[in-house]
């Protein structure tokens, strides 16, 4: 496995590989991998020639007084996890080997973006976009594999593919959780002890709505209702939002017909933290 921090060596590398009509997988990650990230990668392993992991903290889709400085770094525990899991390249770019110093272009979108996450982050998909954008075109994948963690993430993503015709398959993988529940994420690594204890209300508060949901409870402001009272059950949980979506589109539903997302985000201390459940229906 090799690492490499040029667009061009990039672009070498996978022209090589598809000289030899090789399949090329996507993982585009921030770094600091876990096991979440671990099981992005096998699958893009099981279903690909070849798969390149990028590792890089984006600058671009973190908002003023946000975590750019402090977001865990740790390139050759990646590394690690990255050849163990099978992957063939790690891209890991500095800032400026993707934005130029006059840099004056982005990949904006509305709609999907301006709840949820979006509303508190309001330039932070305008990033993702345009970084998601620039790896594409520079990996030119097969396939891209995201988590279903990220959920408006991934359904922004798809959307951004459709419109704008990249030729590649979006593949969401599912939540990977620690053994009491708690969706796995970098930003775990921020909470104290008994911060960590307490984020637990998170999932809780997912699960929740899936058995509501489950059992045959259609109105999404009872589900809703059931989630903030279970997070606000948690004295150091300070809610961000929790909102009952469709799961293509993004918008608020008041009736749970068809794919809604029920998704949270809570702040526990200084950490956010977000989860979700997919309801089919």
């Amino acid at each position: 496995m090799n690492i490499v921090s040029s667009v061009a060596d990039v672009r070498s590398q996978v022209k090589d590989w598809r000289r030899q009509g090789l399949s090329v997988g996507l993982v585009p990650t921030m770094g600091y991998l876990h096991e979440g990230h671990k099981s992005l990668i096998l699958r893009a392993v099981a279903e690909n020639d070849r798969v390149v992991v990028s590792d890089f903290v984006n600058p671009i889709q973190f908002g003023p007084n946000e975590d750019l400085d402090s977001y865990p770094r740790d390139l050759d525990a990646d590394a690690r996890l990255c050849e163990a899991a099978g992957a063939h390249l790690i891209f890991h770019p500095r800032p400026e080997d993707m934005y130029a110093s006059d840099f004056c272009t982005f990949v904006d979108m509305s709609h999907l973006t301006e709840g949820l996450c979006g509303k508190t982050r309001p330039t932070h998909f305008r990033g993702v976009c345009t970084v998601v954008s620039k790896l594409f075109h520079i990996v030119a994948p097969d396939r891209a594999y995201f988590g279903q963690k990220d959920a408006q993430q991934l359904a922004v993503i798809r959307r951004m593919v459709r419109d704008l015709n990249f030729d590649i398959e979006i593949i969401g993988c599912p939540i990977v959780r620690e053994e009491d529940g708690l969706a796995k994420s970098s930003r775990n690594t921020y909470l104290n002890p008994e911060e960590r204890k307490a984020a637990v209300v998170l999932s809780r508060a997912v699960f929740l709505a899936r058995s509501l949901m489950e059992r045959g409870e259609r109105n999404a402001s009872v589900v809703l209702a059931a989630m903030r009272a279970c997070i606000e059950s948690e004295p150091l949980a300070r809610i961000d939002y929790v909102e009952a979506v469709d799961a293509v589109s993004m918008q608020p539903v008041e009736r749970i017909q068809g794919p809604v997302l029920c998704a949270v985000a809570v702040y526990i201390g200084k950490t956010r933290l977000i989860d979700n459940v997919t309801f089919e229906g």
